[in-house]
């Protein structure tokens, strides 16, 4: 009953953490949902099914990662989040180490990116 509780609060506070990542690129939106579904799933059918069946899920989760399907624009708007992210440490750091891992890291998610949304076509 207690693993139950505790489940149902961190799932919960993922949630928020998740729909928060939404409009803050600093807070990763996918990662939390996903950590929300497990433990939902685990704790209680009614908030796992209030869950998948909403808005956010279905276009964070069951289109992008499950269906492998997202618009240009999501795409773009998805890499220019990215691109911002690892911006800001790129002008901080006056490191040339730094600056060549950062510019590896975008343009890995630029290829593998290609490759998994272009992978059923």
């Amino acid at each position: 009953m207690l693993k139950k509780i505790i489940f149902i609060l961190v799932g919960s506070l993922s949630f928020i953490l998740g729909t928060v990542g939404i409009f803050l690129p600093v807070l990763p939106t996918v990662p939390f949902y996903l950590l929300t579904a497990y433990l939902w799933l685990n704790s209680s059918d009614r908030l796992y099914s209030y869950f998948t069946k909403s808005k956010y899920y279905q276009t964070y989760i069951q289109k992008m990662f499950i269906e492998k399907k997202a618009s240009k624009s999501s795409l773009i708007k998805m890499l220019l989040m990215v691109f911002i992210v690892l911006l800001i440490p790129f002008i901080i750091f006056n490191s040339l180490h730094v600056r060549i891992i950062l510019v590896t890291v975008f343009l890995a998610h630029l290829i593998f990116g290609y490759i998994y949304f272009n992978k059923n076509k």
